[in-house]
């Protein structure tokens, strides 16, 4: 059985532009390197009703959520109380987030004062995710992870967690670069993704002064069969009179043709 994931990321301030999210790209391939398949990633507002549904959706539909945001000290950090209404659970202040925020501020010229004191409210039914970076916490609910918004902070959580997923085979990727436009190829394209069924091929047009092209990028499971589908689109690129050029897994396009 293939584990799947959902990435929410909560934010009025990524709607609006002003804050750009490079998480879901981070986790998306933290989750390629251990074999879970990202199926769908959402950006919401920071609305309870927007929240509590994404949330029962995603939990509901795939093995391992993942939320990034809205769970500081401000007014409008609303998203463990989405949560917890979401999973009909009461919220309460954790003793062991008191003592790490605590411990945290101690010492420093910040006040453990009330709106940072809600750092520690959690779900009931939760545990408690560390946070190597700021300490206060995240948390796991049932099949949610809920993380902090700030990417270092985000990062530093997810590493503690890893060894809660079950992860399965990894989905290896080949990229096949090329200097015809897409559309020449396409109606091969689709007779090669018909005839490698465990194969999926997506094509990716690039425009630059002096230099326009297709890179095809091929991803499967089956080494062998990535292999074959790879080298036939290379050879309907040679056909139609361009050239063409299988990228190593680690090697960079650099779109030279």
């Amino acid at each position: 059985m293939v584990s799947t994931a959902g990435i929410i990321i909560i934010g009025d301030e990524i709607l609006s532009g002003r804050t750009k999210d490079t998480n879901i790209n981070w986790i998306a391939n933290e989750l390629n390197k251990i074999g879970i398949r990202l199926i769908e990633a959402r950006i919401i507002p920071d609305d309870p009703t927007t929240i509590i549904e994404t949330i029962k959706f995603f939990t509901k539909n795939f093995t391992y959520v993942f939320s990034c945001g809205g769970i500081g000290p401000t007014h409008d950090d609303i998203t463990t109380e989405c949560v917890a209404r979401a999973f009909n659970q009461e919220l309460v202040k954790s003793d062991e987030a008191m003592r790490r925020l605590a411990a945290h501020y101690e010492g420093t010229n910040i006040e453990f004062n009330e709106a940072r004191q809600k750092m520690a409210v959690v779900p009931s039914n939760s545990i408690l995710i560390d946070n190597p970076v700021s300490a206060a916490p995240g948390y796991k609910i049932e099949n949610l992870f809920v993380f902090a918004g700030v990417p270092k902070i985000m990062q530093g959580m997810f590493h503690t967690i890893l060894h809660d997923l079950l992860g399965g085979i990894k989905l290896l990727s080949k990229t096949v670069s090329s200097n015809l436009g897409e559309g020449l190829i396409a109606k091969d394209l689709e007779k090669i993704e018909s005839e490698f069924e465990d194969v999926k091929i997506g094509s990716y047009p690039y425009f630059k002064p002096g230099n326009f092209g297709t890179s095809v990028v091929l991803r499967s499971e089956n080494k062998d069969r990535l292999n074959e589908a790879s080298k036939k689109v290379l050879l309907s690129i040679i056909n139609h009179g361009g050239k063409g050029k299988i990228l190593e897994e680690n090697e960079i396009d650099d779109r030279s043709l």
